[in-house]
């Protein structure tokens, strides 16, 4: 099996209103945002590939015009803007475009993630 992956960044605002108010994260903050895109096949392409890094530049785009330095709980809802939630959205949108698509890891931190993974 074949693996690849592309890493994206955005940087975006929240609030986890479902924690209490003694929880740091129901105030509102951000995170700089690293989003992994991995995808797997058993065979290469014409050319060698799973498939061409370039072809996830829509990706790029959607996090760069809908979700960077927006608040994702206007984007989203309010209902627990988590990185589990947001690495299965991400996940969704992007398998809908590459099935070769296989995992999505976000990062709120240098230290944290989040990984959906069917």
């Amino acid at each position: 099996m074949y693996r690849i992956s592309k890493e994206f960044h955005f940087s975006a605002s929240h609030q986890l209103l479902a924690l209490g108010d003694d929880h740091p994260c129901s105030r509102l903050h951000g995170h700089n945002y690293v989003v992994v895109v991995e995808l797997k096949s058993e065979r290469l392409n014409e050319v060698g590939f799973v498939r061409d890094y370039l072809d996830l530049k829509p990706f790029k785009t959607y996090l760069d015009g809908e979700l960077d330095h927006q608040h994702l709980n206007d984007v989203f809802g309010d209902d627990g803007v988590t990185a589990e939630r947001m690495a299965k959205h991400f996940f969704d949108w992007c398998r809908e475009r590459w099935p070769e698509v296989s995992a999505v890891r976000v990062h709120e931190t240098p230290k944290t993630m989040a990984e959906y993974r069917p």
